[in-house]
């Protein structure tokens, strides 16, 4: 009884010992995804240059240089492709914004989900081109906040919730969402930690590179 009792304690302890060895904790898993931002700016070559340095330079990234800006409170990296056309989002206003783009999962090196990609098909040896559908989303500013829900689209699909990640909504302080008949529409690119991030990026700690673009509905 005894030696069997003692065989039982045995493998419990390897049990145990087993898990803590295999297991990760919250820290442990945002370390790997600091590791695994840090290892995608070095690979691509981004310079990160701070807050104080992009206000001084008109709120701007050099794309010549591959800038792009870690903004503090987010812990998002930005870089601004196009700054846009039309205006602001005024304290106050809603609105519907269409938006394009395509999602990168950092820390597994894969891509996820886009809605970026035109395509075509033949039919009697015509060519038809299409666009493929922009996802859509309501969008709300209160004084220096927006907060935001999609209407319809892709990631919303893909990730099972209407949620906008709040990373989506850190250009919004920075470029002019216009139509597409003003002039370019504005585009960012972005390094979006879990944090800021979709609901499955947040459950599973992985950031996520975007390319993304804004256009006005109404």
């Amino acid at each position: 009884m005894k030696k069997t009792y003692s065989l039982l304690l045995l493998l419990c302890g390897i049990l145990v010992f087993s898990s803590c060895k295999n297991g990760e904790t919250y820290s442990d898993l945002k370390e790997a995804e600091r590791d695994a931002i840090n290892r995608y700016i070095s690979k691509n070559g981004i310079k990160v240059i701070s807050q104080t340095q992009f206000t001084s330079q008109g709120e701007t990234t050099d794309l010549d240089k591959n800038e792009y800006v870690y903004l503090d409170k987010s812990g998002v990296y930005m870089q601004i492709v196009r700054k846009g056309c039309g205006e602001l989002i005024e304290d106050g206003e809603s609105l519907e914004i269409l938006t394009r783009f395509s999602e990168y999962n950092i820390k597994e090196d894969k891509l996820l989900v886009r809605n970026d990609i035109p395509f075509y098909v033949v039919v009697n040896n015509t060519r038809y081109d299409y666009a493929s559908a922009p996802d859509k989303m309501t969008v709300e500013r209160i004084g220096s906040s927006f907060s935001a829900s999609f209407v319809s689209g892709a990631l919303s699909s893909f990730h099972g919730s209407a949620a906008v990640p709040s990373g989506w909504l850190v250009p919004l302080s920075y470029v002019n969402v216009g139509r597409w008949y003003e002039g370019e529409i504005a585009k960012v690119r972005l390094i979006v930690p879990h944090s800021q991030g979709t609901v499955d990026a947040s459950s599973s700690v992985y950031p996520c590179y975007y390319e993304i673009t804004y256009e006005r509905v109404n």
